[in-house]
């Protein structure tokens, strides 16, 4: 490559990281050929904090959602219930998302849940839907059992290893 090449190929990279900053982008990728045997291939990326503001956020909503089920709980079991209360992650049939998204009850606005508390599933069964950069995962039961809690919200935030549903 000629010295040329070289200094014209500094400025289009300073150009593309211009470009970045300017229409606040994240990444950028271009393919830049010159020749039969000859191209350029320049990618240009940044991390940005905006990705930890909706986690922090997500925290809250799924803290707060085993908060109204403790007072229906604790008059029934007072013994067991607080342990559980505490830390939903901890039980032992507790189902945990497997990534960060939204959550999703029922396969399309107006359509009956997947699943309600006290019913029957068998392994594999749909539990819900965790929404994840506009891809829809199903989230199957790991085995067979019955539902005692649904610890989230349709539509709520969930992060990575939130619980989500109780089986026992």
């Amino acid at each position: 490559m000629s010295k040329k090449n070289h200094d014209s190929d500094v400025a289009f990279i300073q150009a593309l990281a211009e470009l970045l900053r300017e229409n606040d982008l994240t990444e950028l990728e271009v393919m830049r050929e010159y020749g039969e045997d000859d191209s350029l291939n320049v990618r240009v990326s940044r991390q940005t904090q905006v990705a930890a503001a909706p986690v922090a956020v997500a925290a809250a909503p799924v803290a707060a959602a085993p908060a109204p089920a403790a007072p229906a709980a604790a008059p029934a079991e007072a013994t067991a219930a607080p342990a559980a209360e505490a830390d939903p992650a901890s039980h032992p049939g507790a189902v945990t998302s497997p990534m960060v998204g939204t959550v999703y009850l029922q396969a399309e606005p107006g359509a009956p849940t997947f699943v309600s508390a006290g019913q029957s599933v068998s392994e594999g069964d749909t539990l819900l839907i965790v929404e994840a950069m506009k891809t829809m995962n199903h989230i199957p039961a790991p085995k067979s059992g019955t539902v005692t809690r649904i610890l989230v919200g349709d539509g709520d935030t969930v992060e990575y290893g939130a619980p989500l549903v109780i089986i026992e």
